[in-house]
């Protein structure tokens, strides 16, 4: 089990028993089939979000637990899939069965207040499984619940709002969209302003499956490594990158480029090769960088998914290289590998990925001395106001997807200094967690908070 890095406080937490919250009204029994970029085996797990809301005079009279509890089921009446059970068909494929079961709903409250959690607030959080309890029997993928939501109430009159999504269902963009949904009807609106879209027919495979574009995510490596795959050691810590760092590292690349460079690029190759540098691989071995592309934002006529698609629609296009040609290069190398993963991502490559899955069997992500990055800056997690307004910290509550450890997300944050950054947690093993950190402390850019 990965173990946060970092010392952490402790704290009670009174949890009511957990219950079933399902739709306000009758929804469709019906039974929906996911895309082929829903159901694939990277994204069959749960993946845990908080956010942390401060305390609000104006509300001082309003219970957050009960006021989400009753919106959520008004708002289960247009995304009542979410109520259901998912099912596995033949050749794997999964499907819901809009069964009206409800969804998870524990209310809490603990003995700390939100000051103490620290600044900037960030992963790994503090009695982790107390905030967002695993209610037994509740953590598969399929005839499972798939949503489980905790709201604690402080002692500082702030809450905590935690989440535990099956990612088979939505993405980043589109659980925003769910969520501002429910904070929409917990503020009074009768109905959300955008209006859920299912359509997963639009990223199925084709009639005659065919794969187009290499698909190196998917390779196929044997392991022959003996460090990063043995997660008996492994920790998490997250590191915040404010202006003066950012603006440090964008220096690290040539002069040339810095106007054509997003901080996104430069910081994941920054980050990309600290961290290969710091796992102490043999010079030879192949190393994958993805970055995660939503085709939401691919121009295309017309356009690939419509407005209030709430469905997963990203791809992981994969760069290689080794570890030597990685580590012995200038930042300048990293930096172009990762513009050419994002260049990868086009309307036929995700097509491409959805027929892989049905010609291959649904693989997983290799996930052997493999990168992956998810940019959720601009996903609006921070944006979700249920009357207290916008949170101090909303996104991922950890690094890492499922089994698939190498995996990190770029975190909106603002820390008391007012000044505005990007959080980013990272998996490690632990030897290889103070390499890294010495890494970035040598480069003059940022040293651990």
């Amino acid at each position: 089990m990965a173990k946060p890095f970092s010392p952490t406080i402790e704290f009670t937490v009174r949890r009511c028993q957990p219950e079933l919250v399902a739709p306000a009204k009758p929804t469709p029994h019906v039974v929906k089939l996911l895309s082929d970029i829903d159901d694939q085996a990277s994204l069959r797990f749960q993946i845990p979000l908080f956010f942390f809301y401060p305390h609000k005079p104006s509300m001082a009279r309003k219970d957050p637990a009960k006021l989400i509890k009753k919106a959520l089921a008004k708002t289960l009446v247009f995304y009542y899939p979410f109520a259901g059970r998912l099912r596995e068909g033949p050749g794997r494929k999964l499907m819901v069965d809009c069964n009206e079961e409800g969804v998870i709903f524990i209310e809490a409250d603990a003995d700390v207040s939100l000051h103490q959690f620290g600044d900037p607030l960030k992963p790994p959080f503090p009695c982790f499984e107390e905030l967002l309890y695993n209610v037994p029997g509740s953590e598969g993928v399929t005839n499972c619940p798939l949503l489980l939501i905790q709201v604690t109430r402080l002692k500082c009159g702030g809450f905590i709002f935690a989440l535990r999504l099956n990612h088979t269902m939505s993405d980043g963009a589109g659980l925003v969209q769910f969520l501002k949904a429910l904070a929409e009807i917990a503020q009074g609106a009768c109905e959300p302003s955008i209006p859920p879209v299912w359509r997963r027919e639009l990223l199925i495979a084709r009639d005659l499956p065919r794969i187009t574009c290499s698909h190196t995510e998917y390779d196929e490596v044997p392991n022959d490594d003996d460090d990063e795959t043995r997660n008996e050691d492994m920790v998490y810590d997250s590191f915040f990158f404010g202006p003066n760092q950012l603006k440090a590292i964008h220096r690290l690349f040539p002069h040339h480029q810095h106007h054509q460079n997003s901080t996104f690029e430069v910081l994941t190759a920054f980050i990309w090769r600290c961290r290969t540098i710091a796992l102490r691989l043999e010079p030879h071995k192949e190393v994958r960088f993805m970055a995660t592309r939503n085709v939401r934002g691919i121009q295309s006529n017309p356009p690939l998914l419509p407005s209030g698609y709430y469905g997963n629609g990203f791809v992981f296009p994969a760069v290689v290289t080794t570890a030597g040609k990685l580590c012995r290069n200038s930042f300048g190398y990293a930096l172009e590998l990762v513009k050419k993963s994002k260049a990868m991502a086009t309307v036929e490559y995700i097509q491409s990925a959805a027929d892989l899955m049905v010609i291959k069997g649904r693989p997983s992500l290799t996930p052997l001395r493999a990168w992956a990055v998810s940019d959720v800056t601009r996903a609006g997690f921070e944006d979700v106001d249920f009357g207290w307004g916008k949170a101090i910290y909303g996104g991922p509550a950890m690094p890492g997807a499922g089994d698939f450890l190498g995996a990190s997300f770029f975190v909106p944050h603002k820390n008391a200094k007012g000044e505005e950054g990007i959080v980013v947690p990272i998996f490690l093993p632990r030897k290889s967690m103070m390499i890294f950190m010495k890494e970035l402390e040598n480069n003059m850019i940022i040293s651990k908070l």
